[in-house]
């Protein structure tokens, strides 16, 4: 892969990574290489280190696990607070003293945690306030330095604030706004003692078209002028029917949204219908599952690969790639 280390944010990042232990947020819009940014430090950062992410797609497309379960967190809301009873699977909320009494690492995974230098968090913009204070939690005692954010591991926070937002329910917010003035990560108690240092990318790699970028910028910054108002306009065509297989995606706003309109088109072929079960290996929460528990499949069905091939296997398709469904012994 190639890497633009003549970029001066990049080479920045770079150091403040591989030379100093401070915490770094990295941002930057779609496209201006925070995803590479990422791959390289995995190849040259010497430091022990774990990557995870909020969501189970998100994990997999950064190579690492899901936040809850590299740190076995319930899905409880954290209050950041000490006392109180001991943990209970009924309980509305999770504090300090009931999530460190309910933690069950073998002794692999707490060498892992005392050997481990650098955590890096992607997709952070989906990180709850609360769960990055019940992470701080976990560090401080595992690794037995309870007075050091974090337990003494260094954070690189990579995300784009612009995208999407925590998923956090109404009831667990009246839960939680008690202790926060925020649902993002940097709302959270131990950020608020000490922000990261800040680090955005600005260059644009994955465009090229100079109009379409400053068209991307409007619409990101809430900033349409006349010409670009024009230029969406332009593309409206409001008569529009789609035809069978012309590999359009229809963007939606919710899952259930999405699962709908999967259903209905899959139910429009007359083929036969194939189901495949997923293996689910070692402890792994249902809400953290990267795709459907059972894929129900047609031959002519469209599918979107969520997941690089592996380089020892070709790289036959990529996260992103379409392709049709089929069957062959």
């Amino acid at each position: 892969m190639n890497y633009d280390v003549s970029n001066e944010m990049f080479q920045l990042a770079v150091q403040l990574v591989n030379q100093s232990n401070r915490n770094i947020f990295l941002t930057g819009k779609a496209g201006t290489g925070k995803t590479t940014f990422l791959k390289y430090i995995k190849e040259n950062c010497q430091k022990q280190m774990a990557v995870v992410a909020p969501t189970g797609v998100a994990a997999i497309n950064a190579g690492g696990v899901t936040i809850h379960s590299f740190f076995n967190l319930p899905f409880s809301p954290f209050i950041p607070e000490s006392g109180g009873q001991g943990f209970s699977e009924n309980s509305p909320t999770i504090n300090r003293q009931s999530l460190v009494s309910r933690l069950r690492f073998n002794n692999d995974k707490k060498k892992v945690f005392q050997q481990l230098e650098l955590l890096v968090i992607d997709e952070i913009s989906m990180v709850r306030c609360d769960t990055l204070d019940a992470i701080d939690t976990v560090l401080r005692f595992i690794r037995k330095r309870p007075m050091e954010k974090f337990g003494g591991v260094q954070l690189l926070f990579i995300g784009d604030m612009l995208q999407l937002p925590p998923v956090i329910k109404e009831q667990e917010w009246g839960l939680l706004s008690e202790y926060y003035n925020g649902q993002y990560f940097f709302d959270s108690k131990v950020l608020q003692e000490d922000p990261p240092v800040y680090i955005e990318f600005n260059k644009i790699y994955r465009q090229s078209d100079e109009q379409f970028i400053s068209l991307l910028n409007q619409v990101r910054n809430n900033e349409l002028d006349e010409e670009g108002i024009r230029i969406l306009e332009s593309r409206f065509q409001p008569n529009f029917q789609r035809s069978k297989q012309d590999g359009y995606i229809v963007l939606t706003t919710h899952n259930e949204k999405a699962r709908e309109k999967n259903a209905k088109e899959l139910s429009n072929l007359e083929n036969k219908l194939f189901s495949y079960e997923a293996e689910i290996q070692d402890e792994f929460s249902d809400r953290a599952y990267p795709a459907d528990e059972i894929l129900h499949l047609k031959v002519g069905a469209q599918v979107m690969f969520i997941k690089n091939d592996s380089a020892d296997k070709g790289k036959r398709f990529f996260n992103g790639d379409r392709t049709l469904a089929c069957y062959s012994r």
